[in-house]
């Protein structure tokens, strides 16, 4: 088979005419999956939802803090509109590749079981990390609905969390402020001198507002924080973005500051302005302006995937390559569901010789993957490229980043699966397969190469552990198998209850084989 090279970050990957010719086979497959089929990156989870999106990178992995869209229900069970009041938690996925993400779960931030107590609800978070005194800290910036904006600290990305304050970071009752109509969504950036700001605020004045307030609502800020990044210091200035609604964002290229927002539905709209739900941006050489309009970033959702909304965005950096991160709600559409229901979504972001950003083209394809998987790691269950029917739960087995925190894979049914895009079993050829697994039913795995139909390489004989969460590691052999490949778990079982939840997996070579004994 002829075998070609592609560039990946200044690197050499393999690949082959095969995996062109299997992506297409994917997707023409009838698998199960639900929105985002196998072989396309967009939306980057299809077991739950997630919004406002904003990317941290940290230590070679990018992660992603959601808005935790959940279903709401009406008193004869049907799905009804998103109210949004009764969110209280934040989701956190992360990669090290772009297309295999791991859920990590909710973080408790509002409400009595929170961590931040005196707040109702957390929608739209911003998260930084910053070395303090020798050591890492990640500060989470949050809003309690439109009132105000928290902030939480944990001593890694993923928590635990714990509210240093006692009370919001930024109160309606604070000069901050004033003028602000709704105030939330913010945005916060380390500047490479070590200067920290906060971005925040929204909304359109008056009601109906006027042509005037619709234009220029002034209803963005930016303040200065302080080094220990959960106080502010000094006086907010505004931004006076042209028809802001919502949804600040920062980033930094070239010496240049980039604050991006989300476009209000009011007001009529001449030729130059930016048309509504859009994500639009300005420039300037200073962060905390004065900023200068230049134009749209990316249209609403409705252009490329057919239902519409709001959208909220963040530009991040990874491996060399500009990307924006942003939601629609595609698997809500998919579901029947479309009602304020939304999911992250990540493509490519390119510049003009002029540092502006080209239109990006958002879609269900995505991005590359930048990386190969290793298979001859712990890699948790939850770390899923595509899969079908399933959904993730707390773990009380021992998580591998945080010990207090983790997730399983659950409520697996005969004939679902999950999947990993890309992992490069290299020239050692695996041998064996072992995965920590719990279970009251039992049943089987099937582990197959490429596709869901793909060659079989090991089945895994998955025997009652006792219950949901008594766990137990369990292994088979598999047939010598090397090169890259996706790898589909494939459930099979009798009964309608969960057969089992799978914690984490790792393949074996005969090398490691040996040196185990």
């Amino acid at each position: 088979m002829r075998t070609n090279y592609i560039k990946v970050n200044g690197g050499d990957i393999e690949y082959s005419v095969h995996d062109a010719v299997a992506n297409i086979e994917l997707k023409l497959l009838d698998t199960g999956a639900v929105a985002k089929i196998p072989g396309y990156a967009n939306p980057l989870i299809s077991h739950k939802f997630g919004a406002d999106p904003h990317a941290m990178v940290y230590d070679g992995r990018v992660y992603i803090y959601l808005t935790n869209d959940q279903y709401e229900y009406d008193a004869n069970g049907n799905v009804v509109p998103n109210t949004y009041g009764k969110i209280n938690t934040v989701t956190v996925i992360s990669s090290d590749d772009m297309i295999n993400w791991t859920d990590h779960g909710a973080i408790p931030v509002a409400g009595p079981n929170g961590a931040a107590k005196w707040a109702t609800q957390s929608w739209a978070v911003s998260v930084e990390h910053r070395n303090i005194e020798g050591k890492d800290k990640f500060f989470l910036y949050f809003s309690n609905n439109a009132s105000g904006i928290g902030v939480l600290t944990s001593d890694s990305p993923i928590g635990p969390w714990t509210d240093p304050l006692g009370k919001p970071l930024v109160a309606r009752n604070t000069p901050e402020a004033d003028g602000v109509t709704w105030l939330f969504d913010p945005a916060a950036f380390v500047d490479d001198d070590g200067q920290a700001y906060l971005y925040y605020g929204g909304g359109v004045p008056g009601s109906p507002p006027t042509q005037e307030q619709a234009e220029s609502p002034k209803t963005a800020r930016v303040i200065k924080l302080s080094d220990d990044m959960i106080h502010t210091e000094g006086e907010a200035k505004v931004i006076d973005a042209p028809f802001l609604f919502e949804a600040s964002g920062i980033h930094k290229r070239n010496g240049k500051y980039y604050y991006s927002y989300s476009t209000n539905f009011s007001g009529v709209r001449e030729a130059d302005d930016p048309k509504t739900g859009e994500i639009a941006y300005m420039i300037s050489e200073d962060p905390m302006g004065p900023f200068k309009y230049v134009g749209t970033a990316l249209k609403n959702p409705y252009l490329f995937f057919g239902v519409g909304g709001n959208n909220h965005q963040d530009f991040f950096e990874f491996k060399g390559q500009t990307y924006i991160t942003y939601h629609a709600q595609t698997l809500a559409k998919e579901l029947g569901t479309a009602q304020g229901y939304r999911s992250p979504h990540i493509n490519k972001v390119e510049y003009d010789e002029n540092g502006h950003i080209k239109d990006v083209k958002a879609d269900m394809k995505g991005v590359s993957q930048v990386t190969s998987l290793d298979p001859y790691k712990r890699n948790e269950a939850e770390t899923i490229a595509w899969n079908a029917g399933i959904s993730t739960e707390k773990s009380e087995a021992p998580g591998s980043l945080v010990e207090s925190i983790n997730l399983n894979v659950t409520d697996i049914n005969n004939g679902e699966w999950i999947a990993v895009s890309q992992a490069d079993f290299g020239k050692n050829r695996a041998v064996s397969f072992e995965t920590n697994i719990a279970s009251t039913s039992g049943g089987t795995i099937e582990i197959r190469l490429d596709s869901p139909i793909g060659k079989v390489i090991g089945t895994l004989d998955v025997k009652p552990t006792g219950g949901d969460q008594e766990w137990q590691l369990m292994k088979t052999k598999v047939k010598n198998v090397s090169g890259r490949h996706n790898i589909f778990f494939m459930f099979k079982g009798e009964g309608e209850n969960n057969l089992f939840n799978m914690d984490y997996w790792k393949f074996t070579t005969s090398e490691q084989s040996i040196s185990s004994k």
